[in-house]
C-alpha cells in the first residue's frame, strides 16, 4: 500500500479521521523513534506541545506513549501551547526534537505533526524525506500507557512552560517607549494558542488589551483559522466600534499574523513584513540584509537598496528563510503568508515577538499602521498583490506538472518577461519589476497563484492569464 503520510513545507498535514488517525499519528511517532537513534540523538527529551484542534491533546498523548516505550524522556505540555514556544524550548534547552500537534492555517478538518530539530528549526527536507522512508517500513508499534508512563517518570508535565519565552521576548521589546503610549489593542486569537503569551507581554507593557474569539472551538467560529482580510471582520468591527488603536490577529498555532489598523485597514503579511523592516533599519538602527521567499513582496526589495542592503530571494518553506537570515545576518525574513522572524530571536515564525514589535513600532514611530505604509508606498512605490487558489481532479495535476514545470510553457502574456524561475514552481519575472508565480501547495491540494504589480487589476490579469491556460 502506498504511504499516505507526507511531509510538507510545514510537517504532516492529514484530514481528521482519514488518515490522521491513531494507527498513523503513532507510526509517525515510532519514525522518529527510529530517526532518533539512527542519529544518535536519543540521549536529551523530546519536547511535545499541541495546539487547541480537535484531537491534538490525544494525538499528542499517543505520540508520547510511543516515544516512553522506546525509553525517551518526554517533556510534555499541560496546556495547548504556540508552535513557536516549543521551537523556542528546543533552541534554549538545546534539545534534539520538539514537536507541536497542529495543522497552523488549514482548515478545521485537518490536523498534523510539525517536527522541529536542533536549534529550534523546521525540519528540513533531508530530514523529512528520511523520515517518510523509514514510515514505510514500520509496521508494530508498541506504547506505553499514558497514565502509566507518567508515574514512571517517562513523561514529564511542564507546568508553566512560558517563562523563559515571555522573559526573551520582552527583554528584545522598547517597553518604555509602549508603556508611554498606552496602546488600546484587540486581540483575536482565532480560538488559537496564542492568547496567554501575548496577554502577558502587553499587560507587562501597560497596554489595555481585549480579547475575541479565545474560546476553544473545533470549528474555528465557521471560518479560516488564519488570519486574512477575508476571516478578520468581527476584528475590524470590534476596532472601529471600539476605537482602539490596533487589531491584532493569529493563526491557530500562533505563527502567523494579521493586522487591523484603527481605521479599520486590513494590514496584510507583505506590508507587515515592510514595515518592520523599515522600522528596524531606519528608527533602531540596525544593520543588514532581508530575506523573503519567491512569492513575497519585491518591495522588500526597494527598501534594502534604499538602505543599501540586499534581499535574498528563497523557496518557499521557512527553514530556507531561517537558513538564510543565518547565512547574511539578515536583519529579518518572512512570507506573504503571515510568517516571519527577527535576528536574534528563534530561527522558526514567531506571531507572538512580531506582533509585540509591531506595536512597539506603532509606538516609537507616533504613527497609524496605515500612516506608515502610505509613507512606504510615497518612497517606495505602490506594490499589490493578489492569490488565488485553486482546487483541481486529483488526475489532472499530473497534466499541470507536465505542461508547466516540465514542459515549460506559458501563457501569452501582454507584458514582455524578463526571466523565468523554476526553482520553486514557476516564477515569471517581466520587465516593469511585476511578477506572477505558480506553485503546488505543500500543505494542501490546491494550486497557489501569486502576483503582484501596480495595482490590483495588473496583478489580477496576470493569474487570469494562467487560469485561462490551465483551464481550471
Amino acid at each position: 500500500m502506498e504511504n499516505t503520510i507526507k511531509f510538507g513545507t510545514g510537517g504532516w498535514r492529514a484530514v481528521i479521521g482519514q488518515d490522521f488517525i491513531c494507527s498513523n499519528i503513532r507510526t509517525v511517532a515510532a519514525a522518529i523513534v527510529e530517526l532518533m537513534k539512527k542519529h544518535g540523538k536519543t540521549d536529551k527529551p523530546v519536547i511535545i506541545g499541541y495546539d487547541r484542534r480537535f484531537l491534538s491533546i490525544e494525538a499528542a498523548k499517543w505520540v508520547a506513549e510511543v516515544m516512553s516505550y522506546a525509553g525517551i524522556t518526554v517533556w510534555f505540555m499541560h496546556r495547548s501551547v504556540p508552535t513557536p514556544l516549543v521551537m523556542h524550548t528546543v533552541k534554549d534547552k538545546q534539545l534534539h526534537y520538539g514537536i507541536e500537534i497542529t495543522a497552523s492555517h488549514n482548515p478545521s478538518e485537518y490536523n498534523g505533526i510539525k517536527l522541529i530539530v536542533d536549534e529550534g528549526r523546521d525540519a528540513p527536507l533531508e530530514t523529512t524525506s528520511e523520515l517518510e522512508k523509514i514510515i514505510e517500513g514500520i509496521n508494530d508499534v508498541k506504547y506505553t500507557d499514558f497514565d502509566t508512563a507518567v508515574k514512571q517518570e517517562k513523561i514529564i508535565f511542564i507546568s508553566n512552560p512560558f517563562n523563559k519565552f515571555l522573559d526573551d521576548i520582552i527583554g528584545l521589546l522598547d517597553t518604555d517607549a509602549l508603556r508611554k503610549r498606552g496602546l488600546r489593542v484587540v486581540f483575536d486569537s482565532m480560538h488559537g494558542s496564542g492568547t496567554y503569551p501575548l496577554l502577558v507581554i502587553f499587560h507587562t507593557a501597560r497596554c489595555t488589551i481585549d480579547t475575541i474569539n479565545v474560546n476553544k472551538d473545533a470549528y474555528f467560529g465557521g471560518v479560516m483559522p488564519a488570519p486574512s482580510e477575508k476571516s478578520l471582520g468581527l476584528l475590524r468591527d470590534t476596532v472601529i466600534k471600539g476605537e482602539y488603536d490596533l487589531g491584532i490577529a493569529m493563526d491557530g498555532d500562533g505563527d502567523r499574523l494579521g493586522v487591523i489598523d484603527r481605521n479599520g485597514r486590513y494590514i496584510n503579511a507583505n506590508e507587515i513584513l515592510c514595515m518592520l523592516y523599515y522600522y528596524l533599519v531606519k528608527y533602531k538602527g540596525w544593520k543588514g540584509p532581508v530575506v523573503r521567499n519567491l512569492a513575497t513582496t519585491h518591495m522588500l526589495d526597494k527598501i534594502a537598496e534604499s538602505f543599501g542592503e540586499k534581499c535574498y530571494e528563497v523557496p518557499v518553506g521557512f527553514k530556507y528563510i531561517s537558513s538564510k537570515i543565518d547565512e547574511v545576518d539578515a536583519v529579518l525574513g518572512g512570507e506573504s503568508s503571515g510568517g516571519l522572524t527577527v535576528r536574534g530571536h528563534i530561527h522558526g515564525k514567531d506571531s507572538v515577538y512580531a506582533a509585540s514589535l509591531f506595536a512597539e513600532m506603532i509606538s516609537v514611530v507616533g504613527k497609524s499602521a496605515s500612516e506608515i505604509i502610505d509613507e512606504l508606498e510615497c518612497k517606495y512605490g505602490k506594490f499589490v498583490m493578489v492569490e488565488d487558489n485553486l482546487r483541481f481532479a486529483p488526475e489532472y495535476k499530473a497534466v499541470i506538472n507536465d505542461l508547466v514545470f516540465e514542459q515549460k510553457k506559458l501563457p501569452e502574456f501582454s507584458v514582455a518577461i524578463d526571466h523565468v524561475n523554476y526553482e520553486d514552481g514557476c516564477k515569471v519575472y517581466f520587465v516593469d519589476g511585476s511578477f506572477v508565480i505558480c506553485r503546488f501547495s505543500g500543505t494542501e491540494p490546491l494550486l497557489r497563484i501569486f502576483a503582484e504589480s501596480n495595482s490590483r487589476s495588473a496583478a489580477s490579469e496576470y493569474i487570469a492569464y494562467f487560469k485561462e491556460f490551465l483551464k481550471i
